[in-house]
Parts: structure tokens; sequence; C-alpha cells
């Protein structure tokens, strides 16, 4: 398929996918794979938080950000690399780039009730803030229902790519997932920061694909294919769901991982909030990234060497400076 020069992403339903309708399911995953070796991101309703869930979610997300900044630093924990708790402001930095971003964020990660599965050892527990009681409840709620969502998703790119259906079953469950608050804070004084500080630095995502809560708070743009941004704007009811390098990297490229960014607002709105809520899919760590066999033609050879989820992930926590080598 040739790129389109799109001006906005396409916007799906997931309802069509699970609705048991062969027509509707098979017009899904088409149109899916279209956008995703297009452009690399769709508009998606019908992914399963409702609105209370949803306000909930929202508002203990706020609460925890508006604590003073001593009080959230107890939450955060250099040791573990930025994979649970609290992440300070202008920690993390764009690969490439050494000025931290403009933002401050939360990490809620996989929680594993099977003993039997020895992955449970390899994540750290969660750090839940005392303050507000009913974080814990409404961001795990929002963790689960996305991670449902997100496995029909990439249920629905295994059909696309001519893979079972359930291909990508067995290495995403019990995955290294994370849904992440982000808080991209009011600057009071646009004059004190570094020049080039922004509240997110263009980049691509580390995992399978991104569900993204809250992007059309202004700011969020995708680079297309002919170097242009275009911002990105979804309904109150849907997220965007984006393919993350793990997957461009399995597909050897078929499936786009589109650089995207968030800027900064209008001078006099600096002092302002944006919140979103991005949920990161990732695999369990032992799952191969090597480029499927049918990915790689005599059109499109091979790009990448071998390597793990895991080992990819280590990788680019270091990059981002959340991680010493």
């Amino acid at each position: 398929m040739q790129d389109q020069l799109l001006d906005q992403i396409p916007s799906l339903d997931l309802a069509d996918f699970r609705s048991g309708d062969p027509e509707r399911k098979a017009r899904f995953v088409q149109q899916l794979g279209e956008a995703y070796q297009n452009i690399g991101f769709v508009a998606l309703k019908n992914h399963g938080l409702n609105d209370e869930q949803t306000k909930q979610l929202y508002a203990d997300v706020q609460a925890f950000f508006q604590l003073p900044d001593e009080a959230k630093q107890r939450y955060e924990n250099p040791e573990l690399a930025g994979q649970r708790g609290y992440i300070s402001k202008g920690k993390e930095h764009a690969k490439g780039r050494n000025t931290g971003d403009l933002k401050e964020f939360y990490h809620v990660g996989q929680e594993v009730e099977d003993d039997t599965d020895p992955i449970k050892n390899e994540y750290p527990a969660n750090i839940w803030p005392e303050e507000v009681p009913s974080f814990q409840k409404s961001t795990f709620t929002a963790y689960r229902t996305l991670e449902s969502a997100g496995q029909d998703v990439l249920r629905a790119i295994a059909l696309y790519l001519h893979l079972p259906e359930n291909y990508f079953d067995d290495k995403v469950k019990h995955g290294n997932s994370i849904l992440r608050p982000i808080h991209y804070f009011p600057i009071e004084n646009p004059d004190a920061v570094p020049a080039d500080a922004v509240r997110a630095a263009e980049h691509g995502d580390i995992n399978l694909i991104t569900l993204l809560m809250g992007a059309s708070a202004d700011g969020l743009q995708v680079k297309r294919r002919d170097d242009k941004w275009i911002p990105i704007t979804a309904l109150p009811d849907q997220i965007v769901v984006n393919v993350g390098d793990m997957l461009q990297r399995l597909t050897n490229g078929v499936l786009k991982s589109t650089i995207h960014r968030v800027v900064n607002p209008a001078r006099e709105k600096m002092n302002t909030s944006r919140f979103s809520i991005p949920f990161f899919m990732h695999p369990r760590s032992e799952m191969s990234l090597a480029a499927l066999e049918h990915c790689v033609t005599e059109e499109n050879p091979k790009k990448e060497a071998d390597i793990t989820a895991g080992e990819f992930l280590n990788e680019r926590l270091i990059e981002l400076g959340l991680k010493k080598k």
C-alpha cells in the first residue's frame, strides 16, 4: 500500500472487531492494518472504559499531582529505573537529547497473581500513594481495561499480518506493560527553563502498542511521511492507539512506529497543566523481536539485528536517562 498523506488519523470502533460479525471484524482488521502501514495511529472508541471510571481516574491522578513535591517524592525509588511509582520533573528525556521533558509522571505496572509463572519474580511491587486512597483502584481498573483492549488490537494486527489470531496472546500474558499518568506541569516563568525544553520531545514509543487517554488537549502532534507535523485529535469517548518500536521491529518496518511529540502551548498558556494517561503495552521480556520471516523480502530486506523485548527495553531505558549503564 502506498503512503497516503493524511491530515487526520483514522477513527475505528473496537466493537466491530468484538461483534462476532465476520464482515465487521474483517473490515476492522483491514482498516487498522492500513492505518498502521501508513501513519501508525488510529482513534478508537468502545475500548471499555466508561465515563464514570474515566472521571474518577482523572480526579485521582490530578489529586496526586497537586500534592507538594516533597510528598510526591516519597513515592520515587531511583533503584527501580522509573518502572514503578513517581518519576519527578525533568528526569526523562527523549532518545538523543539531554534536556529533560517538562513533565512528571507515575508508573503502575503488571501484577501477577499466578504464583506458578516465574515472570512474577521479574516485576517490582507497585507503589501506591497514601494521600489518594482511591488511586490504586482507579488506575488499576484502567490498566486491566486497556490491557484487554490492547489484546484485541494485537489480535487484529495478527490477522492483518496473516498470523494466527492468538499469535500475541501468550507473548503479552503477564507482559511488562505500564500505565503512565502524566502531568505536564505549569511553567510560571518560561524564561527560567532551557530554551529547547518541551513537554515531550519527538520520539517513538518503545513497546508493541500504546493506548493513550487524554489525547485531545492541545499539543500532541504526529510526524507524517513528508515530515509535516499534524495535530492529533480524538473525541472524548476515544483513545489513540499507535504502533511502538517493538512492533515495527518485529514486522521489519511493515507497520510504522511514527514519531510524535507534545509541543509547548502558547507562552500565555505555559502556566496551565496538561494531563494524559498512556498505557504502554509490552510483551514478556523473553519475547523475540526478530523480524517475522514473511516480513523480510527482496524489496524489504531485514533491517535490525535479533533482540529480545527485555534487552531492547533495557537499552532504551538507558537512552532515556532513566537507567544507568
